[in-house]
């Protein structure tokens, strides 16, 4: 799991300094989650990530933005809670989940959003 700067978010995901409509800029489907380190659901999140992340090598890319270190990145996506998850599919808009998701609940959500079964 890579954590995001403005920077690579820009170059990885979506630049949205040269475009207004959403332009997903990566090459799989993509997980962001929107943390914070004093927040409790956020950690409890992190070992959730790492077994997708290990599941879905090289099908999934997931990424961490601190919303603490990038405010940026979470007021363009309307941050007001952690943890956030984004959704990134590779065609059409990426869906926002809020609060802790158990690692069920990301196979489906792979599954449904970006057509992905698991190993």
């Amino acid at each position: 799991m890579e954590k995001l700067t403005i920077q690579s978010f820009k170059e990885k995901v979506f630049d949205y300094t040269k475009h207004q409509e959403w332009k997903y800029e990566g090459a799989r489907p993509v997980i962001i989650d929107f943390y914070a380190d004093w927040c409790g659901p956020c950690r409890m999140l992190t070992p959730v990530l790492e077994e997708v992340a290990a599941e879905y090598k090289g099908k999934v890319d997931i990424y961490k933005v601190d919303t603490e270190a990038q405010p940026e990145l979470a007021r363009l996506f309307g941050i007001r809670s952690i943890p956030s998850v984004l959704f990134v599919p590779m065609k059409g808009e990426p869906a926002m989940n809020n609060g802790f998701i158990p690692r069920e609940g990301f196979d489906r959500a792979i599954s449904e959003l970006f057509g992905i079964s698991g190993t």
